[in-house]
């Protein structure tokens, strides 16, 4: 599958949930199956900077395609995170490179975060991106 379509398919999940209660519940639900990282890799190197929790997250390559491993120290966060790995990891750095986020508006995430967690999203954003450049120029 392609990134945008695991964001559609993102988008369509939540759009079943009637209001945001629901949507939180799912979103920690989430969390719970996010694939774990490693012990050794919660390092300050995997560090996410900018989120008010703990966020570790970790990349590989294997094969041309991007893996990504997290975990946090809040549920909601750690569901956060999750979302976004489901959408990115086992993509090529260059699909991700070029991914938009547009799929976190439409279900409308940012809006419902408070003003930390917000950038905090902002900043896992950032972080899988920059993975995907380091991945994207190491290969070139």
């Amino acid at each position: 599958m392609t990134i945008h379509d695991i964001q559609e398919e993102i988008v369509d999940e939540f759009s079943m949930f009637d209001d945001w209660m629901q949507r939180y519940e799912y979103i920690i639900e989430l969390g719970k199956s996010l694939p774990l990282i490693e012990e050794q890799f919660k390092t300050d190197e995997n560090i996410i900077k900018g989120c008010q929790s703990k966020v570790w997250v970790h990349a590989e390559e294997k094969q041309g395609k991007i893996w990504f491993t997290a975990d946090s120290d809040a549920i909601l966060t750690k569901g956060i995170i999750a979302i976004l790995i489901r959408a990115f990891s086992g993509q090529e750095a260059k699909a991700i490179l070029e991914a938009n986020t547009d799929f976190i508006d439409a279900i409308g995430l940012k809006e419902h975060l408070s003003p930390t967690r917000a950038n905090g999203l902002v900043s896992m954003i950032k972080q899988i991106k920059m993975y995907a450049l380091a991945f994207e120029t190491k290969n070139q």
